[in-house]
């Protein structure tokens, strides 16, 4: 297992930033492409391990798509244009590859089988499975199609009317790739709003998709066309750089072209809330949401984090957590029971994690209590094989006296390959 030592305290962090693309866009950008009509060109695409799993997927089910340092190039035919795969379909460490792959799968009239790595094979997949089973798909796997692999033997679909008993983008998203391979309209009602990527993109490549309230209703039968596709910085990435700009002393951090879409912004009102000297600049575009933030040192203070906010904030809780230990007073993180199927049961381990470097902290049933503020110490920690921890970790050496030894360091590349090359760039001593 590899091991990397970090020790930046003390460091200021200045200067200008492009996060990579963002991860879920990235995704979609992909899969719609392979399923429309023509050529679609997407520029500022994540090259992380989960995203190049889902290229290597689609490459499986007989698409064309190539790859320059500038573009990816997917030439696409259709819905038809997918065909049986020879080989296993792996997903690696991806859950949005693995449960809106389902949503494809399902209404495809051929035989495909889906695994992952051993987190994949530990994560719940009945809440994509069990509403697919409804609307007529044959999907067979472990303990009754609850874990991978999963056997996928495409089927006529029915159209369905179905309450996510979760807020989960997830399963929404593979809800809607089978609605749009349905017969009729189907309607799914989230229980708070989850983000809207596969929304978007519907309309982005040309189809209709209906939102009342917390209804998303699409029809069956509906065809896409190849287009263009700017893939925004991803949020939950500078959501780390937005902390450490919070937290250095004498910094200032420009983050420019970050996605801004309303429903993965609740790190920024978090920072807010929690007294950040924080500016957001929104740029005029089509499509999502993108503009500039602008972080630096703060004095925080503790908040109270819960409700509606966490669907918009769910990947960045890791990170909350650490600034909360440099907040003042006590911060209450609840209502996220989701953290304990992500990669690893993040609840559990960012507390375990964050002890170890002497934070006061606990967990609770469905989130976790900081008290603020600590002095953190340098000591060995591990990702769990978890990116978001071990970007978590990585920052907390801005914090903590003393050198950060974190075990398996590498599995950051999964969402941000060039990070510890960005973090250098800022840093100035």
């Amino acid at each position: 297992m590899k091991e990397m030592e970090v020790e930046l305290t003390n460091s200021r962090l200045n200067g200008r930033l492009e996060v990579p693309g963002d991860k879920s866009i990235s995704h979609r950008s992909i899969m719609f492409g392979a399923l429309a009509d023509g050529k679609t060109t997407i520029r500022h695409f994540l090259k992380g391990e989960d995203c190049l799993r889902t290229i290597d997927c689609f490459r499986k089910l007989g698409v064309k798509i190539e790859e320059t340092d500038e573009e990816i190039i997917v030439y696409g035919n259709g819905w038809e244009g997918l065909s049986e795969p020879v080989d296993i379909l792996d997903a690696g460490n991806s859950g949005t590859t693995t449960r809106l792959l389902l949503g494809i799968l399902a209404g495809r009239p051929f035989h495909s089988v889906l695994i992952g790595d051993e987190s994949i094979g530990k994560r719940p997949m009945d809440r994509v499975v069990a509403p697919l089973v409804k609307m007529g798909a044959k999907i067979n796997g472990r303990n009754g199609g609850r874990f991978t692999p999963l056997a996928i033997d495409g089927s006529k679909l029915n159209s369905i009317q179905y309450e996510l008993p979760v807020a989960s983008a997830q399963v929404k998203s593979a809800i809607l790739f089978a609605g749009l391979q349905a017969e009729g309209e189907t309607v799914i009602t989230e229980p708070q709003p989850t983000r809207d990527h596969t929304e978007k993109m519907i309309e982005q490549f040309g189809g209709e998709v209906v939102r009342r309230g917390n209804d998303i209703i699409v029809k069956g039968g509906q065809s896409f066309k190849g287009t263009d596709v700017y893939v925004p910085g991803d949020i939950s990435s500078a959501a780390f750089f937005l902390a450490a700009g919070a937290m250095a002393p004498e910094s200032e951090i420009i983050l420019e072209n970050v996605g801004l879409n309303p429903t993965r912004t609740g790190i920024v009102d978090v920072l807010i809330q929690m007294g950040a000297d924080i500016h957001v600049q929104e740029n005029n575009t089509e499509g999502e949401e993108v503009g500039t933030i602008t972080i630096r040192t703060s004095n925080l203070k503790g908040v109270e984090i819960g409700g509606d906010l966490i669907p918009r904030l769910i990947d960045e809780i890791p990170i909350i957590a650490l600034l909360a230990t440099q907040a003042e007073g006590k911060t209450v993180i609840r209502d996220a029971e989701e953290l304990k199927v992500k990669e690893t049961n993040r609840i559990d381990t960012v507390v375990d994690e964050l002890k170890k470097l002497g934070a006061e902290i606990q967990a609770t049933e469905d989130g976790m209590i900081v008290y603020g503020k600590s002095q953190l110490s340098g000591s060995q920690v591990s990702s769990h094989g978890d990116h978001r921890i071990g970007m978590m970790l990585a920052v907390a050496s801005l914090v903590a006296k003393g050198t950060i030894e974190l075990e398996n360091p590498e599995v950051i590349a999964i969402s941000y390959p060039s990070f510890f090359e960005d973090m250098k760039q800022l840093i100035k001593k």
